[in-house]
């Protein structure tokens, strides 16, 4: 049996990608005034230095969050603004069996371990990088797996059924 047979989740989609800039209305003027994404939400968080406006874009359980970010300080961490693109986040049908199997595979998780995300969901972050302790992560990249409601899960298993 292989490793993908084994896994006791599934990755359902994309749920957001999350966009750093220094300055968060220059990210408006394209993604909300130009491509018409709706602000459907602030955030922001002296720990994880961050003010953004949460965008949405399609419907229903293809709705893909856009979150637009700038640092509240520039010059402390995490700088959410120094990789434009700071994070993918990914649909996941069962969050903590996630990371108990993931860990159990030497991946790498950031801290802060499965927490309430911007948008109310239960999250956590896989690492962009590993070490030796936990030698698999995001190779670069940061990546927030994000607990699906219910009504995400069940529209993905619906779509499964059909193909």
């Amino acid at each position: 049996m292989t490793a993908a047979t084994e896994r006791p989740f599934k990755v359902l989609g994309i749920q957001q990608i999350a966009i750093g800039g220094p300055d968060k209305l220059r990210l408006q003027k394209l993604w909300v005034d130009m491509l018409g994404l709706e602000v459907t939400g602030t955030f922001r968080s002296e720990r994880e230095n961050v003010d953004e406006d949460i965008c949405a874009m399609g419907v229903g359980p293809f709705k893909v969050e856009v979150d637009l970010m700038q640092p509240l300080d520039p010059e402390k961490k995490p700088a959410v603004h120094t990789t434009p693109l700071n994070h993918v986040g990914l649909w996941i049908d069962d969050l903590p069996k996630a990371v108990e199997w993931l860990t159990a595979q030497g991946v790498r998780f950031a801290p802060g371990g499965i927490r309430k995300g911007a948008a109310g969901f239960d999250i956590c972050f896989l690492h962009p990088k590993a070490n030796d302790e936990f030698p698999i992560a995001g190779e670069g990249v940061l990546i927030e797996m994000v607990q699906a409601p219910p009504e995400v899960v069940a529209a993905f298993g619906a779509l499964a059924a059909t193909r």
